[in-house]
């Protein structure tokens, strides 16, 4: 016999938010993917078809029925368009929210910061890819070690590049009370 489900609506720290917003967003598209392979799989079978090659697999992302193949990676790099826009406003939350007013620390020449590092493709990658990390490292699933090893393994030394003198933000502000922001030149653009 199935347990019913409680009359209390569910309640959620905001703190929380963003995580759930990921992770339904996750589900949503995991459920279209399962719709799209039902549909595919319920379709008559015609000359040729047969093999399962079309068929989606579950952790394949999906950005819609014009990229029917869709990005291989949930990594923001690996999106364009409004779904990279949405992980960038999402990333930002997290990072704004979350990140840097409990491990922000002071801002020096030795550990800088950029108050703009949506601009610094570097950083946008790096904070994008701890951030994957605490939402895994930080699920019930990931088990009570789960926060110390992202600390350790994720937030340690990613932090540590990011902030470290000659890292994205190098060029870039070193005092609250002079902000600076310039971008440092990418490899080869010297002869461009």
């Amino acid at each position: 016999m199935s347990e019913s489900l409680p009359d209390e609506p569910v309640r959620v720290a905001d703190h929380d938010l963003n995580d759930l917003v990921s992770t339904v967003n996750r589900l949503m598209a995991e459920s279209h993917r399962h719709g799209e392979n039902i549909a595919r799989l319920s379709e008559p079978e015609t000359e040729g078809a047969g093999d399962d090659s079309e068929v989606v697999p579950a952790g394949a992302p999906v950005s819609g029925p014009a990229e029917a193949e869709g990005p291989s990676s949930v990594f923001i790099l690996a999106l364009a368009g409004p779904a990279y826009e949405e992980e960038l406003t999402a990333l930002g939350t997290w990072v704004e929210r979350l990140l840097l007013p409990v491990y922000g620390r002071e801002i020096t020449t030795g550990r800088p910061w950029c108050f703009q590092w949506r601009e610094h493709p570097e950083a946008i990658a790096r904070l994008h890819g701890l951030w994957l990390a605490w939402q895994q490292f930080t699920d019930t699933e990931a088990g009570l070690a789960g926060p110390a090893t992202w600390h350790r393994d994720h937030l340690d030394p990613t932090w540590l590049q990011l902030r470290a003198p000659d890292g994205p933000f190098g060029a870039c502000t070193t005092s609250p009370a002079r902000p600076s922001h310039r971008l440092l030149a990418a490899p080869g653009a010297e002869g461009v």
